[in-house]
């Protein structure tokens, strides 16, 4: 698969590439001496968002607003946490992606799901995986993102271009991938999922 091509048939590539097999993951993948969350998970979504782009597809993400409690300042696919009005987790990927970026979401063809992902908050986030059919003005909502910008997928679908990184964190090394792009710094939850991800379009 050349994802530098952009004249293939993506939408049908990448939804051909979700259905391999592949098991969740979580924060704790490259940790298993942290202690998980004792209480229940609860169910979340993100729109991993592809789009065309002059080089190939190319995947929407946000930088987080770094008012925000819970991961400040890093870098996310646009989503949250399921409300009770949200018929499925794919709605809720949308309604998150156009509450925080603006973006339409009868513009999104909706190609299938990535293996769930536990994050050390307690959420299980279900990754969507959805091709924007046009281009629209991503307007970042000021309480959650400061930003909205895109990456190549030949950058992101490259398993080697992934990296095992360390800091501390309450007294003990934590590790954690990254795929840094220019100057974004993607890591942790954010970068695990793009690694399942590159693993599946390598295949």
């Amino acid at each position: 698969m050349d994802l530098r091509d952009p004249d293939q048939d993506w939408p049908g590539l990448i939804a051909a590439a979700l259905a391999a097999p592949g098991g969740a993951s979580s924060d704790f993948d490259l940790n298993g001496d942290v202690p998980r969350p004792k209480n229940t998970l609860r169910p979340a979504a993100v729109l991993v968002g592809l789009m065309a782009g002059k080089t190939g597809p190319e995947l929407v993400l946000t930088k987080r607003s770094s008012a925000l409690r819970h991961h400040p300042g890093q870098i996310a696919f646009p989503g949250g946490k399921r409300d009770e009005g949200d018929a499925s987790l794919e709605a809720c990927a949308l309604r998150e992606a156009e509450e925080e970026i603006a973006l339409p979401g009868h513009t999104v063809q909706i190609l299938g799901r990535l293996p769930s992902h536990e994050t050390i908050t307690a959420y299980e986030m279900t990754p969507v995986v959805g091709w924007i059919g046009a281009e629209f003005d991503a307007r970042p909502e000021a309480g959650e993102v400061t930003e909205a910008f895109r990456v190549p997928l030949w950058h992101l679908g490259d398993p080697d271009r992934f990296r095992i990184e360390g800091r501390m964190f309450r007294g003990a090394k934590r590790y954690y991938y990254a795929v840094p792009w220019g100057p974004y710094y993607i890591w942790g939850a954010t970068a695990r999922i793009l690694r399942g991800f590159a693993d599946r379009l390598s295949q």
